[in-house]
């Protein structure tokens, strides 16, 4: 039997109609690992106040990135999925899903169900853990097959932020940067995320207090700020920068609660009075070109950077469809499925 891989990303409206985008927005919100408060005051938040006014100004900004055959991440992600398939052959059945909006997940394991494959592996394209996309991922596709007469061997892949496959492609990405341009400074610029969803799964009582994410031990391997920081230092190391030639901060906070910090945009404001004018920056959270790269990080930083006096700021783009990414992700796919089948929903770890 032919083994299902389900490659999940987080999603991205139909298109860059408003309508569209506020039905996206509406799906995206009502989800209670991203915004975690009870249902009827998270309904009334999102359905009455942030998609109907949020909805006009996200669409003018997906038009200014919306690609000749559709949403960037959308784009990317079916690119991989061609090339993954092509990579593990026959005896595989690659499939792209989007947490939100199309093509669904729901849709994607229909189509694996009735492909009566032996086994299912669940690959959130997330490298660092978070609770609002892979605990999200894991959530709904366990719901799904739940509802199943006959299951598969199902398995979730882990977090692969420490993965030479993901790190390396981006090393070398960095290096060819550097080899042509001379740079005060390499920023990495993550996904952020309320503090309060640090602290719900923080079981020690330790996360965000010091030098908590300095290190990546027991009390933290779950925790997605002291991941990222684990990334930005292997990829440091990886391409011989010193501590202070490079920096980790956390971009596209919403609302007024408190988010993981240091925040991006005021960072960047500091550093053209302090000599800081050369500017290199990348998201390793995320695998593919998005909104949050291609505009936020790419245009408005960029902005706020240059009116502060910076003189370059280039970005350096996401994996996207490069070759030896999906190589790599092809291959430990593959040495992640050489297990005996059985009826079991596990973890797979990275």
């Amino acid at each position: 039997m032919k083994i299902g891989v389900l490659l999940v990303n987080l999603g991205t409206p139909d298109s860059p109609s408003t309508p569209d985008v506020r039905r996206y927005l509406r799906q995206f919100l009502m989800d209670g690992r991203l915004i975690d408060f009870p249902f009827l005051p998270r309904f009334l938040l999102v359905n009455g106040i942030i998609a109907p006014f949020r909805a006009p100004k996200s669409a003018a900004v997906y038009k200014k990135v919306w690609l000749p055959e559709g949403s960037p991440l959308k784009v990317y992600g079916m690119k991989l999925e061609k090339l993954v398939q092509e990579e593990l052959g026959d005896g595989y059945i690659v499939k792209l899903a989007m947490r939100y909006m199309n093509p669904s997940i729901e849709s994607q394991l229909e189509e694996l169900r009735q492909a009566n494959v032996g086994r299912i592996l669940v690959v959130p394209l997330f490298p660092q853990y978070a609770s609002a996309t892979n605990g999200s991922v894991y959530e709904l596709v366990s719901k799904e097959i739940s509802k199943w007469q006959t299951l598969p061997g199902v398995f979730f892949g882990g977090t692969f932020f420490d993965a030479p496959f993901f790190l390396n492609p981006i090393a070398r990405q960095i290096k060819e940067s550097f080899s042509s341009e001379k740079y005060d400074q390499l920023l990495f610029t993550y996904h952020g995320l309320p503090e309060r969803h640090i602290r719900k799964g923080d079981l020690g009582g330790k996360c965000l207090s010091g030098h908590c994410c300095s290190t990546l031990h027991s009390g933290n391997a779950l925790c997605y700020r002291a991941q990222c920081f684990a990334t930005s230092r292997l990829l440091a190391k990886m391409v011989g920068l010193r501590e202070d030639q490079y920096t980790t901060t956390f971009q596209s906070r919403l609302g007024r609660d408190p988010w993981i910090k240091p925040y991006t945009d005021e960072v960047i404001k500091t550093w053209p009075s302090r000599g800081i004018k050369r500017v290199l920056a990348l998201s390793p959270s995320f695998v593919a070109d998005c909104l949050e790269t291609t505009e936020e990080i790419g245009e408005e930083y960029h902005e706020v950077f240059t009116e502060a006096g910076g003189e370059v700021w280039d970005l350096i783009p996401c994996l996207n469809d490069r070759a030896d990414w999906v190589k790599g992700l092809s291959e430990w796919i593959g040495n992640s499925m050489v297990l005996p089948a059985q009826n079991t929903v596990s973890p797979l770890e990275g």
